[in-house]
């Protein structure tokens, strides 16, 4: 297959993924805005108003980048994993897979199309943050970088929960029981410096804690781990990942009836 033919193959399907979700815009990305907007009038204004400063800022403005993060990880998540299930499950993943496009591609086409969803959730949520406290961007490149490879790490992670589910109920699994909870213990609403040491060692284990506190030092400067680490930590996940996922469309298994 040729590049301009594997180039072809590749916009068609992220295009197919971004119009999926963005035809249905109202389920999904009004949803996810609506909430985050909740947890800044709830959290940042009326519980922040008597927390007061964490790490140095105002509880908003600590929380903000947390919440950001939140929202990109789990739309990257939901949207691969809804998407290809559906097609595995009507069975059109197989009229794609004896196609001579490149597995890698098939791979991209539909992880991009979750880091598009996650990007455009965070954008929207950046932007409502805007309402309620100001900040400034202490490094743009570590911003980006983070919350781009966080988006692709969650979009990976739902391809392989999709290709291994085997009805809807399991696609929920993960999020509901692995997901969340990670989530919400990963320092969103809280520095770790609160935690006693046995518990701060426990918290350390949690993969989010990382990318939530590396975002947040991209945006305000401050973080409980360490940056180099985060960040190497996060580009090896993304790649072992990417490598799962190329085995799991090359040997076809639970892919091909």
């Amino acid at each position: 297959m040729e590049y301009r033919e594997q180039w072809i193959a590749f916009t068609t399907l992220l295009r197919k993924e971004i119009k999926r979700f963005t035809r249905i815009w109202v389920q999904t990305l009004l949803p996810p805005a609506i909430t985050m907007a909740l947890y800044f009038v709830i959290f940042g204004k009326l519980i922040g108003s008597r927390i007061g400063e964490m790490g140095g800022f105002d509880y908003i403005q600590f929380v903000v980048p947390g919440l950001i993060m939140m929202a990109v990880l789990t739309n990257s998540y939901s949207n691969v994993t809804s998407s290809f299930f559906s097609a595995k499950f009507q069975r059109s993943i197989e009229e794609v897979l004896v196609s001579p496009t490149p597995n890698y591609i098939i791979l991209l086409g539909y992880c991009l199309g979750g880091v598009a969803r996650g990007l455009a959730v965070g954008f929207f949520v950046t932007c409502l943050a805007l309402f309620f406290t100001d900040f400034e961007i202490h490094s743009w490149f570590i911003t980006v970088a983070i919350v781009i490879l966080t988006a692709m790490l969650f979009a990976l992670a739902g391809f392989i929960n999709a290709v291994y589910a085997n009805t809807f109920d399991d696609i929920a699994i993960v999020p509901t029981f692995v997901l969340t909870p990670l989530t919400y213990l990963g320092g969103v609403f809280f520095s770790i410096d609160l935690l006693a040491e046995f518990w701060q060692g426990v918290a350390r284990l949690n993969p989010i804690l990382y990318m939530v506190n590396a975002f947040r030092y991209g945006m305000l400067g401050i973080s409980d781990v360490n940056i180099p680490m985060a960040f190497g930590g996060l580009v090896v996940c993304v790649i072992v990942l990417f490598m799962v996922g190329l085995h799991l469309l090359k040997s076809g298994k639970r892919l091909r009836a």
